[in-house]
């Protein structure tokens, strides 16, 4: 079980565009900047899905992900790797779909992804980098 440092969750509320990697079942990598990600709980992360074509694809075929968490703004510079459920209906949905309705009148979630945090890396600049923290 992961228990986030106070630097990370911190983080979480200034990072504006969080680079979410997939790979697919073949291993084809594919990285690209989501802005509806928010972190639920210690050990869970919501990634809604606005216009995913290829990150939807990957993680429908091989359910892990991972997400870069670092800007201006943060303490440190992170990376969160964990397991992917998708869900396009229940009420985690419809929460997501109504804090997008919120940020973008009009827009509306096709998934939720819900991304079980599995570990966490260092990688910041130094000896550190790459070592996994949480």
């Amino acid at each position: 079980m992961v228990n986030l440092t106070n630097e990370i969750k911190q983080a979480f509320d200034t990072v504006k565009l969080f680079p979410i990697a997939t790979a697919s079942k073949a291993g084809e990598p594919n990285v690209t900047p989501h802005g509806f990600v928010m972190l639920v709980d210690d050990q869970t992360v919501w990634i809604g899905d606005i216009f995913m074509k290829t990150t939807l694809k990957n993680v429908q075929e091989n359910p892990r992900a991972s997400i870069y968490l670092h800007g201006p703004e943060t303490k440190g510079c992170y990376q969160l790797k964990g397991d992917i459920t998708v869900k396009s209906s229940g009420p985690e949905f419809e929460k997501l779909n109504e804090i997008v309705r919120s940020k973008m009148p009009g827009a509306h979630a096709k998934n939720l992804l819900i991304m079980k945090i599995t570990g966490v890396y260092q990688c910041a600049p130094g000896p550190a980098a790459g070592d996994q923290i949480l």
